[in-house]
């Protein structure tokens, strides 16, 4: 038996871990645990943290605030609205 699997899948967050350390202050590490989670929460509803990180930055401003929950990776549905490549 081997753990290699449970080390790949762990690794990320230990290298994550490490360059918060390197943030510039307590609220730059807490921005990007804030993203990481979000990386990591596309990943794990089989998205692409890409393509859904650039229709949410494109959609935001114009979003209704009451329905903002539209956009998290677990209720997201891809724009109609092509994002210019």
């Amino acid at each position: 038996m081997s753990n290699n699997a449970a080390e790949r899948s762990i690794r990320p967050l230990a290298l994550g871990r490490n360059n918060y350390l390197f943030a510039g202050s307590d609220a730059g590490g807490k921005r990007a645990a804030a993203i990481y989670t979000l990386i990591e929460t596309t990943r794990m509803n089989d998205l692409d943290p890409e393509a859904w990180l650039a229709d949410v930055i494109n959609r935001i401003a114009d979003h209704p605030i009451n329905r903002i929950s539209e956009l998290l990776p677990w209720n997201w549905q891809l724009s109609a609205i092509k994002i210019a490549a």
